[in-house]
């Protein structure tokens, strides 16, 4: 059966699992699952009951939610290793990743990219009062890493962590509207650190594209 990773192709949380396996260098499957359909098929909810993406399937072996995912990948494949070592460095990797998911999602993702980018390929227009809040509320999310960044623009500890792979994946949505753009600005390790991201083959080679209208 090997290795596939069930999933809606415009997830940033796919993609982030995407970049892992990648970074690893293990080759993945698709299964292309959309969270946002109204009927999700009984078999995906067999495996994930709630119905969100991505979820992993390797042999026998099913597991979901994001982060279990990336970890497990960087601990039970051979390649390059995506945790820090030493436990606070882990840790402050372990707390920029669940700054990302409790408060940077939403905003970045769902609020700003969404609004501004997927609904205009889509034809839809944005709603204005929604991105707002979204930019409102990213800004706390990028002022917290910008203090958490190290001074040469490096999350952790000057390698490539998960906590990079989560970040480059929502930031790569952030800066398609020009707000994120803009917002990324104010902040300049961040910003050398995109600059950085950037230029990684993960972040390329999983790119989704946009919907085709």
């Amino acid at each position: 059966m090997g290795i596939i990773l069930h999933g809606y192709r415009y997830s940033v949380y796919l993609r982030i699992a995407r970049m892992v396996f990648f970074e690893k260098g293990v080759p993945v499957g698709h299964a292309e699952i959309d969270p946002f359909a109204d009927n999700i098929p009984a078999s995906y909810l067999e495996m994930n009951p709630f119905g969100r993406v991505p979820t992993l399937v390797h042999d026998d072996f099913v597991l979901y939610e994001t982060t279990a995912i990336t970890r497990y990948a960087d601990e039970a494949f051979d390649g390059p290793s995506l945790q820090p070592g030493d436990p606070r460095l882990r840790a402050r990797m372990n707390q920029i990743v669940a700054i990302l998911d409790s408060y940077g999602y939403q905003p970045i993702v769902r609020q700003v990219f969404s609004q501004r980018v997927f609904n205009a390929r889509l034809g839809r227009p944005p709603d204005e009062a929604v991105i707002e809040r979204g930019m409102t509320a990213s800004s706390l999310v990028l002022q917290a890493l910008e203090k958490l960044c190290e001074r040469d623009g490096d999350l952790v500890d000057g390698s490539v962590t998960l906590a990079d792979l989560h970040l480059a994946g929502m930031m790569a949505y952030f800066t398609a509207a020009e707000e994120g753009v803009a917002a990324l600005s104010h902040y300049p390790k961040l910003s050398r650190w995109w600059e950085k991201a950037q230029g990684r083959d993960a972040l390329e080679v999983t790119d989704p594209g946009l919907p085709v209208p």
